[in-house]
């Protein structure tokens, strides 16, 4: 489910999040596409909501590279498979890596390319033979292995690459709904039905309008409770939690503390709260990762599990958290 307009009282600044009738008709609009798509054999990119499991294996090529592989690895982890047709270890190892993605359930989208036809990509990524087994996490190339391996050596580098890509990055992959396959497009008009926890993210809604912050967050503390995976209470609880936080902060204080101490993690994840509670969204994430420049251990972890969570407050379809996420990669590699 998409993210609907929550209302912040006028506090944050809420760009990012979609109302709820544009929101759910563009995720079935996704929908729709992944699944013409996949009946017609094309290779692309899962979009944002459900995707059918078909769109987990993708052929990508140099003409695509960017937004097939590039700008999709801010959602979820891309394996790229080098391969070639005369290439008897890749007739091996291809359809292995499909099935294992393909279990993943959307934690991992496996992209196939063809050396043949992508002489440049290969050269680029300096392979001296095929098979060649690259991922891509936030726009970053991370090597993983050549040849043909076994399947149990397979599987433990790919459950790694989701551990990385979900502590480092807080990427956790893209829904799949299997029912998706060959889904004809919902008739203009037509309503999408209530999901089983619209009462509790309205009453949540409710809850944020009266000012009553603990009510909204237990709200959708509740809705998690039974639906870890829904995109509105996460979004939700990560924006109730921001104004719980910054309520009874001096803004005053807060900055002179951050402009002071520029290596403190705690001024500055106090600041970056004030920042983007004041709508001043890519400040709050570039001394955020600033900072992590600048720290290590636990202070760096702690600054980066609080922009990962001030990533949950926009959205993670925004291209401003598409953006800090590549930048946070940049400095954590």
């Amino acid at each position: 489910m998409q993210p609907r307009n929550m209302s912040m009282s006028g506090v944050v600044d809420l760009a990012a999040v979609k109302a709820a009738g544009e929101a759910k008709a563009k995720a079935e609009q996704a929908r729709a596409e992944s699944a013409r798509q996949a009946a017609q054999g094309g290779g692309a990119a899962p979009a944002a909501g459900a995707v059918p499991p078909s769109a987990l294996v993708i052929d990508v090529d140099e003409a695509g590279f960017e937004r097939d592989v590039l700008q999709l690895s801010a959602e979820v982890p891309v394996v790229l498979d080098f391969w070639a047709e005369w290439c008897e270890p890749c007739k091996q190892l291809s359809p292995l890596l499909e099935r294992l993605i393909t279990e993943a359930n959307g934690r991992l989208v496996l992209a196939k390319v063809d050396v043949d036809a992508n002489q440049m990509l290969m050269q680029q990524f300096q392979i001296q033979g095929i098979p060649a087994v690259f991922a891509v996490v936030a726009g970053q190339v991370l090597p993983l292995f050549q040849g043909v391996a076994p399947e149990q050596q397979i599987r433990e580098t790919l459950a790694q690459l989701v551990q990385v890509a979900e502590e480092r990055f807080g990427i956790i992959g893209i829904e799949v709904d299997p029912n998706a396959e060959g889904a004809a497009p919902a008739p203009a008009g037509d309503e999408i039905p209530a999901g089983p926890h619209d009462a509790l993210l309205e009453a949540a809604v409710v809850a944020l309008d009266a000012g009553d912050l603990a009510g909204a967050v237990q709200a959708y503390k509740n809705v998690l409770s039974d639906d870890p995976g829904n995109t509105e209470a996460k979004l939700g609880l990560a924006q109730a939690e921001l104004l719980v936080r910054v309520r009874d902060m001096n803004p005053q204080a807060v900055r002179t503390a951050a402009a002071e101490n520029p290596r403190d993690p705690a001024a500055q994840i106090a600041a970056a709260d004030l920042d983007l509670v004041g709508g001043h969204v890519e400040d709050a994430f570039g001394r955020l990762v600033d900072t992590v420049r600048v720290t290590f251990g636990e202070d760096r972890d702690a600054v980066r599990l609080r922009l990962l969570e001030l990533f949950e407050v926009i959205g993670g379809d925004d291209p401003r958290v598409s953006a800090a996420r590549t930048a946070l990669a940049r400095v954590l590699f």
